[in-house]
């Protein structure tokens, strides 16, 4: 469904949109594969995915930081659950769906009665039951879990009917931790300074929008499948939690970014633009699409104009640039290209491809992040030219995520290559200048006196 929000970027010359074109994908499974092992797990044969990677040789390493954590864990399944079922509606691709159905059954194995989700197994096949990373409940991993759970559902409802109810069944036992949540409905809190609804994820801690963001797009391809009403409700009342997450306006910070916590803007899982784009198409609400829009048109625009950001603490007003990592690059860019698809509006797919480019060489450190040969993506820049070449199941399956959506829109895909050639401040605002490998131009412009960003490309950026 189109959503006829009533926001949009000015925008000249910018040409026509489309699918994706005949171009070789860039997509390379190899690496993820490399991480992937076949294990037998309570008598099930499921699929688990390594969690690190470390240069030069890549092999497996485990999860140490919080202690010992494990070797694969739900968070990391879940995420390759859902590349591969996107690559499988979007190619056909009978092995990606095969490789979906693997993970999918260790996530059903990692569920406990309650409907929660344990996150890790160890190596020698226990589920780690006590770490803080991993310990039963209804957080980050859970909701990457009903994501993952939910988008298999809608897609193996036709080809495969009982695993796709054991989905369903799955994803409907954790309706009673959804509901849990959702008492506290309509009552706020104040913390820093900022109001933050108490339905989120992680109540009386961090009060996470980014978490939920993640709830709420495996609620939307959920419903897709089995449009309830229950389920429709829950919807309802996330999108509007979300939406209360808002800040700022076009010249004030932090410009429409949904706060990912209380106070802080963070870009790893800052998933709300997504979210409620894929929401409000679906449900046919334009507030949501033109609250994704805030921030993709005042925000996103100013993060390739001024630079990336990691973080931000807005109580404080200070700022971390790195490290950046994938996971903070996909949700802005596929949330770019969702509202391109809510709006039929062709200039979020120009910024999805121009937010895309970090990953093949637009970056501070003037190096390409993935590597379509191997189909590693490193694990980050650790700072404006150092280059962590680790690359772990996260970044390699978020930049793989990117990269499938880009190159499914023939606008974003013929700017993901392009260079930052000059940039500088005009009477109206700062601007950037993007050039293509064959000399094309694309001019981003924040306009004080339009409050708005502009995309200029050709003689129309010449004569500005």
């Amino acid at each position: 469904m189109k959503v006829a929000a009533h926001i949009g970027l000015t925008v000249l010359l910018i040409g026509c949109g489309g699918s994706r074109n005949d171009a070789p994908s860039s997509i390379n499974f190899t690496h993820l594969e490399h991480l992937t092992e076949e294990i037998l797990f309570q008598g099930d044969l499921v699929a688990i995915v390594h969690i690190y990677s470390q240069y030069p040789d890549y092999r497996w390493m485990d999860a140490r930081e919080s202690g010992p954590e494990g070797i694969a864990c739900v968070d990391d399944a879940a995420r390759a659950a859902v590349l591969y079922l996107r690559h499988y509606e979007l190619t056909g691709d009978m092995s990606s769906a095969s490789r979906a159905r693997r993970l999918l059954r260790f996530i059903l194995k990692m569920q406990a009665e309650d409907g929660q989700f344990y996150n890790f197994i160890f190596a020698d096949g226990s589920i780690n039951r006590d770490g803080k990373t991993s310990y039963k409940s209804f957080g980050w991993w859970a909701a990457r879990a009903v994501w993952a759970l939910s988008h298999g559902f809608k897609v193996f409802q036709t080809s495969d009917p009982a695993f796709a109810t054991d989905l369903k069944h799955a994803v409907e036992k954790t309706f009673p931790q959804v509901a849990a949540l959702l008492i506290r409905y309509g009552e706020f809190v104040e913390i820093r300074g900022f109001r933050v609804p108490r339905w989120l994820i992680y109540q009386y801690e961090a009060y996470s929008a980014a978490a939920t963001s993640e709830l709420l797009m495996g609620l939307c391809e959920f419903y897709r499948a089995s449009p309830q009403s229950n389920v429709k409700d829950y919807i309802q009342k996330f999108a509007e939690a979300l939406l209360a997450m808002q800040a700022g306006n076009f010249d004030q910070p932090p410009y429409g970014a949904f706060l990912s916590e209380a106070g802080i803007w963070h870009n790893w899982a800052n998933g709300q633009t997504q979210a409620l784009a894929t929401a409000g198409a679906l449900l046919g609400r334009a507030d949501w699409v033109s609250a994704a829009e805030r921030e993709a048109r005042w925000f996103y625009t100013r993060v390739l104009i001024e630079g990336h950001v990691r973080q931000w603490d807005l109580a404080h007003n200070t700022k971390h640039l790195f490290p950046q990592i994938a996971y903070g690059l996909r949700p802005m860019i596929v949330g770019s290209l969702r509202l391109a698809e809510a709006t039929s509006k062709g200039e979020y797919e120009t910024i999805a491809g121009l937010l895309a480019s970090w990953f093949f060489g637009n970056n501070t450190a003037g190096k390409p992040m993935y590597d379509s040969q191997t189909g590693r993506c490193y694990d980050g820049l650790e700072d404006s030219t150092r280059i962590n070449l680790n690359s772990g199941a996260e970044s390699t399956i978020e930049a793989l995520y990117a990269i499938l959506e880009i190159e499914h829109s023939k606008r974003a895909r013929e700017l993901m290559n392009v260079h930052d050639a000059y940039r500088g401040t005009t009477g109206a605002g700062p601007y950037v200048v993007f050039r293509t490998e064959t000399g094309r131009e694309i001019t981003l412009m924040l306009d004080s006196e339009k409050r708005d960003a502009i995309i200029l490309e050709g003689r129309a950026a010449a004569a500005r």
